[in-house]
């Protein structure tokens, strides 16, 4: 568990279960997380060039409110047409990556270290939306300014989804909203609410559904799709988690949507 945390060394050999958790603990959890501690570097580095290179107000703003825009629209495609999707599973050089990036987090979504996105994944994510976006509007100054922008909201977006998970009911409506609705995702259905922090995406696609009433219980929310049979067939994400996949949680922990 995650008591008397040391300052840099609170992930050295540790696992956290979000389940049992105080919001203090997982302050701690979170700042001590080596990507995070990486996207806040590259977030001062990137928006100080952006800074110091712009010679216009819009050659920042432009970029950053275009990069807030795509961002969650590009999130919401990831997250449903990829990671959600049966094809990464299915091929032996994208078994692993798909194991760590969705699978392992929905096979157990209280578990802390599989939560957090890999930096080797989500930095060259943010790259190949920014990139384009950014340089297109502003040049080199406009990247960096978009790069900043979604280094800053990866940040948020991690903290937040951390809070959906955590045994903690927000003070904030709006937040006990999100937990509410991403928690339906994770304990009710996997095919609804992909968002994390705007579910804007989710309604603009009919994959929005805010009360559990209206949402039947999916059989698979747990395992994604791959389930024993699937195992055998593609049997290498099996391999690599060394048992059976699970149709549900350890412990068979549920959640309360009343949150």
């Amino acid at each position: 568990m995650a008591k008397k945390l040391v300052w840099g060394r609170a992930w050295h050999g540790r696992s956290y279960d979000l389940g049992r958790m105080s919001l203090r603990e997982l302050w701690a959890a979170y700042l001590t997380y080596p990507a995070i501690s990486l996207y806040a570097c590259l977030a001062v580095l990137a928006g100080a060039y952006a800074l110091f290179t712009a010679w216009h107000w819009q050659q920042i703003v432009v970029p950053t409110v275009a990069v807030l825009i795509v961002y969650p629209l590009a999130w919401y495609g990831l997250h449903r047409f990829v990671l959600h999707g049966r094809w990464l599973y299915r091929m032996h050089w994208s078994a692993a990556l798909w194991k760590r990036i969705h699978f392992d987090h929905h096979q157990d979504p209280h578990r802390l270290e599989v939560l957090f996105g890999s930096s080797l994944n989500t930095i060259p994510t943010m790259l190949v939306i920014t990139l384009p976006v950014g340089y297109e509007l502003a040049g080199w100054t406009g990247f960096a300014a978009g790069f900043c922008t979604a280094l800053v909201t990866t940040c948020v977006y991690e903290f937040v989804h951390c809070i959906q998970h955590l045994n903690y009911k927000p003070k904030n409506r709006f937040v006990q909203k999100l937990k509410r609705d991403h928690l339906l995702h994770h304990f009710q259905n996997e095919k609804v609410n992909y968002g994390i922090v705007s579910f804007l995406p989710d309604e603009l696609f009919n994959s929005y559904v805010a009360d559990p009433k209206d949402c039947p219980k999916s059989p698979t929310v747990f395992n994604l799709g791959y389930d024993l049979e699937e195992a055998k067939r593609y049997p290498w994400v099996m391999e690599l988690t060394g048992s059976p996949p699970r149709n549900k949680p350890p412990g068979a922990m549920q959640e309360r949507f009343d949150q």
